[in-house]
């Protein structure tokens, strides 16, 4: 078994693409995860599996640094995505927990590489979350602050603010989309 670490996968539909593409190359897929893939070694070479991720916008990953990245991101996209978010501790325990790392090292690899901090990071998916939610129009605000864990929805709202320049009910009247996809945040 082969385990490969893939780069920009955020969703089921990431997975599917790149199940598809790589049975239809001919390689064997054990497993898929978001950010992790394990195949039969002599299904096919290295680059023609490459070749084709990347097709798709995907990419490799090989050194530990990109590697403790792509987890760290794809732990916090499982929490954006399974909501009510719930936190039983602080966000740095859970991912030190999660990555078996102390969060020190784990805050400098990912500020160093991605040029943002994690939790900064984290308040981008949050409010792309929020966004999504805006638009789906199924909760109000309140509803939407208790779901994503925050405080109050004066806390919600002023990161809201500080981050898009508009309030939420000036985003809910706007009828264009300015959603990033979760791949682009960073």
């Amino acid at each position: 078994m082969t385990t490969l670490h893939i780069k920009n996968m955020v969703c089921d539909r990431c997975k599917k693409v790149i199940k598809d593409e790589l049975t239809t190359l001919g390689v064997e897929v054990h497993s898929i995860e978001l950010g992790v893939l394990e195949i039969d070694p002599k299904s096919v070479d290295l680059e023609s599996i490459a070749g084709t991720i990347e097709a798709h916008g995907f990419e490799l990953i090989e050194s530990k640094e990109e590697i403790i990245v792509e987890r760290i991101k794809v732990f916090l996209i499982n929490m954006i995505d399974q909501l009510p978010i719930q936190r039983k501790n602080k966000l740095s325990t859970m991912i030190s927990d999660e990555l078996g790392r102390d969060y020190s090292s784990l805050s400098k690899v990912f500020s160093q590489r991605e040029h943002i901090t994690i939790e900064k990071y984290f308040l981008r998916l949050k409010l792309e979350k929020v966004k999504e939610l805006i638009q789906d129009g199924s909760h109000s605000f309140s509803q939407i602050a208790s779901i994503l864990d925050y405080s109050s929805i004066n806390h919600l709202s002023g990161q809201f603010k500080q981050e898009t320049g508009l309030s939420m009910s000036e985003y809910k009247t706007m009828f264009q989309s300015d959603r990033k996809p979760l791949d682009k945040i960073v």
